[in-house]
């Protein structure tokens, strides 16, 4: 077997991945990522840790079973962790991990596009009823 290089392996490995496969893992990570409550969960946990009440409180609409669900496969995912200290009742924490920061510039940049362009994305989408009801 030939000797690659490293920047061959990284070629390689590179090429493995590909998100516009339907069976690419990076696909389903994308998946996952792109989800709105995944989005709103890590910016709530950027500011710290924080216990499954406070981002209950916090996270208006979500519901006991997604909040549930969503923590769980984050946490399958590596990008947080769940803290759980003896005590009566029992107190559970979550945490970004060093993977979930590394994401945080990314999500908050796209919470921030939205929040900040959501006057023109209205206008955009009345123009299209419009239209479309006319057309």
């Amino acid at each position: 077997m030939p000797t690659r290089t490293a920047a061959q392996r990284r070629e390689e490995a590179a090429r493995e991945y590909d998100a516009f496969l339907a069976s690419c893992p990076a696909r389903q990570l994308l998946d996952r990522i792109s989800d709105k409550w995944v989005t709103l969960i890590l910016t709530a946990l950027a500011e710290g840790p924080q216990r499954y009440s406070d981002l209950s409180r916090r996270i208006a609409g979500v519901s006991q079973k997604m909040l549930t669900q969503t923590l769980r496969s984050l946490e399958r995912d590596g990008l947080l962790t769940r803290s759980v200290t003896p005590s009566v009742p029992v107190r559970v924490d979550y945490e970004l991990t060093p993977l979930g920061q590394n994401l945080m510039p990314l999500i908050s940049a796209i919470k921030s596009w939205a929040e900040t362009h959501m006057t023109e994305v209205n206008a955009a989408r009345t123009a299209y009823d419009v239209g479309a009801a006319v057309g």
